[in-house]
C-alpha cells in the first residue's frame, strides 16, 4: 500500500462494482478511508442491493485499510445528506468526493420518456449537484477537498443516448463553473472522461455502435475500447484503468489541476481542451440574412465535415 492519502477520507458513488469499485480499491491502497456509497440498483436504476458495497468494504478491510458502506440513492438530497452526515461523524473529516454512480435508460429521443429522460438526469446531473453541495460546506471549513465528476465522452453525442449526453456534458460545465467558485479556498473540482469494459458499457448494442461510428461521432479513444478483454492478462479495457489517475488527482499534488476534463481509460491519461472559438467571420456593421447565406456556407463553415450527415436517400427525378 502507498501513503499518498494518509489521513484522508473519500467518499466514492457507484463504487461496488466496475470503474467506481477500482477507484475505491485504489484509493485504499494509498492509505485513504473509503467510504464504499452505492444504491446497488440494475443498469436502469430500479432495484437496490447494498450487498456489493459491503463486499467492496470487505476487500479494502483484508488488505489492511478502513472502509464502510452506505447504500445511498445519490438522486435523492437527503439520502446524500445523510451519506455525508455520517462521513463526517464517524472519520471527522471528508477530503475527497468522487461521483461515478450511473444508470442508462438508452432510446432515441423521438420515443423517449419523460420518465427515462428525468432518471437519467437525476442521478448523473442532479447527483452531481447533491454530492457536492453537500461535501463542500465540510471541504471549505477544512480548507481542503477533491471533488472529482465522473462524465463522458458521450456527453459529445451519442446515438440513443440524448438523456445520457446531456447529464454527462451538463457535469462539465458544473465542474468548470465549481472549480471558479471554491479553487480559491483549497478545493478542486474536475470532470472524468473514464472508460472500461463494465456492465455499462456490454449494455450497448452493437448496433448502436456502429451506427455511431457510421455517422462519425465516436468519441476519441474508442479504438482502444473496443478491444476484446483477454484472460491472459491486463488490457486497455479493465475499469481498473481509470482509478490510478483518478487517486492521484485527489493528492495534494494533485491540487494543481482544476476545472479540467481528465480522460483516464486506457493506458493514458488526457487533458481535453477548454471549449474556444475555432473560426469567426465579422463586419463593422450587422449583417443580412443574404449576406450570411453566402458567407456561412464559404467561410465559417467550410471543410468542416457534418458529423451526422441526412440518410435519407435522394428522389429520383
Amino acid at each position: 500500500m502507498g501513503n499518498r492519502l494518509d489521513g484522508r477520507v473519500a467518499v466514492v458513488t457507484g463504487a461496488a462494482r466496475g470503474i467506481g469499485r477500482g477507484v475505491a480499491l485504489q484509493l485504499a491502497e494509498e492509505g485513504a478511508t473509503v467510504v464504499v456509497a452505492d444504491f446497488g440498483g440494475n443498469l436502469d436504476g430500479t432495484g437496490g442491493d447494498v450487498g456489493p458495497a459491503q463486499e467492496v468494504v470487505r476487500e479494502i478491510e483484508a488488505m489492511g485499510g478502513r472502509a464502510m458502506a452506505h447504500g445511498c440513492d445519490v438522486s435523492k438530497y437527503d439520502q446524500v445528506a445523510d451519506l455525508v452526515d455520517k462521513t463526517v461523524s464517524e472519520y471527522g473529516r471528508l477530503d475527497a468526493m468522487l461521483h461515478v454512480a450511473g444508470i442508462l435508460r438508452d432510446r432515441m429521443v423521438f420515443n423517449m420518456t419523460e420518465e427515462e429522460w428525468d432518471a437519467v438526469l437525476a442521478v448523473h446531473l442532479k447527483g452531481a449537484f447533491n454530492t457536492t453541495r453537500l461535501a463542500l460546506p465540510q471541504m471549505l471549513k477544512q480548507g481542503y477537498g477533491r471533488v472529482l465528476l465522473f462524465s463522458s465522452g458521450s456527453g459529445l453525442g451519442s446515438t440513443g443516448q440524448a438523456n445520457y449526453s446531456a447529464a454527462k456534458e451538463g457535469m462539465v460545465g458544473f465542474a468548470r463553473a465549481l472549480a471558479r467558485e471554491v479553487g480559491p479556498y483549497g478545493v478542486t473540482v474536475n470532470a472524468i472522461y473514464p472508460g472500461g469494459n463494465t456492465r455499462m458499457t456490454q449494455s450497448v448494442p452493437d448496433a448502436a455502435r456502429t451506427i455511431r461510428a457510421a455517422a462519425g461521432i465516436s468519441r476519441a479513444g474508442r479504438a482502444a475500447e473496443v478491444q476484446a478483454v483477454s484472460d491472459d492478462g491486463p488490457t486497455p479495457r479493465d475499469p481498473e484503468n481509470n482509478a490510478p489517475t483518478v487517486a492521484w488527482l485527489c493528492t495534494e499534488a494533485g491540487g494543481a489541476i482544476n476545472g479540467q476534463v481528465i480522460g483516464t481509460s486506457g493506458w493514458q491519461a488526457s487533458r481535453y481542451s477548454q471549449r474556444h472559438v475555432a473560426r469567426s467571420i465579422h463586419r463593422a456593421r450587422p449583417w443580412t440574412v443574404e449576406e450570411l447565406a453566402r458567407a456561412i456556407p464559404n467561410q465559417l463553415v467550410n471543410g468542416i465535415t457534418n458529423p451526422a450527415p441526412n440518410q435519407q436517400p435522394k428522389s429520383e427525378e
